[in-house]
């Protein structure tokens, strides 16, 4: 029996750490809403079995699923991959999971964050909000239940008391309209066990997250930070980019050190017409995008799994490049690619459908 914590991990001397630490796994949840996925959802359950089969060659995955799904998806699901039962409403792990946190003495917990579908992009997010309370029961893992609504594509960490976010998303009044930028500074660290908070501002144009930092930027190592970049000019991005490289090279990191900036080019401009050019056809109806609407497309949005880098694949004539970036950035680790775009129709990628359990050292 798990117990809900009335403290904060930093009073309690846990932090969350860099997601490139150790792993004890890896959790997922199945896709199966026929208003965000074409054709009931079958192409993006094949693509998240792809991405769970690559991460599992290098961790332990589990996979939640709503109860009518649960036959399907271990069907599809390669064998390794553990199944468990948890009813939600879409399937970003990432943004509904549990952060977890650890300690020094081999002890790990979890932050529950509040919930509200991304700012009431969709209605009935019931599920969503309670899965991570399951997912810290079926760990055995202590809860924190934050008084902060945030998603976990919205932070990140360098494990050494940092944190990177954005404006556009944390400071937006859909998600906290009583908070402060103060308040919100104050409520990352005391339960992400941080002492610093660097803001950038916009995150990726046309990203239905009010600009996840996990589409824009990320750390790769203490003091080293992997940003999106692009050298069009008359692309939207490119002012993006150029405010987020100002901030991050006038900015210190928790321990003082000035940071190191590693830029990756943005795959091209991906639609739904590029969707139906790459052989991906698109069924009209009740999903939220349509002909015409560009989509924040990001190498920067992989899974950091225990020996590989697992990331999107988006656009032939970048991947590579893109390859072979996240292979300087983890020299000791397999770099490999998983079709993305699948995955980009939903509204996310890699790293938005996965959400790691750190091992506590």
């Amino acid at each position: 029996m798990t117990a809900t914590l009335d403290s904060t991990p930093a009073a309690d001397g846990y932090r969350m750490p860099a997601e490139w630490e150790p792993h004890e796994g890896c959790w997922m949840a199945w896709p199966h809403r026929h208003d965000n996925w074409r054709e009931e959802a079958g192409p993006a359950q094949r693509a998240f079995a792809a991405v769970a089969g690559a991460i599992a060659q290098s961790e332990p995955v589990t996979v939640a699923a709503a109860k009518p799904q649960l036959e399907h998806a271990r069907e599809l699901l390669p064998a390794e991959v553990r199944v468990v039962e948890i009813p939600t409403d879409d399937a970003w792990m990432r943004d509904i999971g549990p952060s977890f946190v650890v300690d020094g003495a081999g002890a790990k917990r979890g932050v529950d964050w509040r919930f509200n579908a991304w700012g009431g992009l969709y209605e009935h997010w019931d599920h969503d909000e309670a899965a991570a309370a399951r997912v810290l029961e079926i760990e055995q893992a202590d809860r924190y239940r934050a008084p902060l609504v945030l998603e976990g594509g919205s932070i990140h960490v360098d494990g050494e008391g940092t944190v990177l976010t954005t404006e556009e998303c944390l400071l937006n009044p859909n998600r906290n309209p009583d908070l402060g930028r103060a308040e919100i500074e104050r409520l990352l660290c005391a339960y992400l066990g941080a002492t610093r908070v660097i803001w950038l501002g916009r995150g990726l144009p046309h990203d239905e997250t009010d600009g996840h930092i996990d589409n824009l930027a990320c750390f790769v190592a203490p003091g080293v930070v992997l940003l999106t970049d692009t050298d069009d000019r008359g692309d939207e991005l490119y002012e993006v980019c150029a405010d987020a490289r100002r901030r991050l090279q006038s900015a210190t990191d928790a321990r003082g050190r000035p940071l190191e900036v590693i830029p990756i080019r943005a795959p091209g401009a991906i639609s739904i017409e590029a969707h139906e050019a790459a052989g991906i056809s698109v069924v009209a109806g009740t999903h939220p995008r349509h002909a015409g609407d560009p989509m924040a497309a990001s190498y920067v949005n992989f899974y950091p799994a225990n020996n590989r880098i697992v990331f999107p694949l988006l656009d032939p004539d970048h991947d590579e490049q893109a390859a072979a970036v996240l292979r300087k950035c983890f020299p000791g680790r397999e770099v490999l690619g998983v079709p993305g775009r699948e995955i980009l129709l939903g509204g996310g990628n890699i790293h938005c459908i996965t959400q790691q359990v750190p091992r506590a050292l």
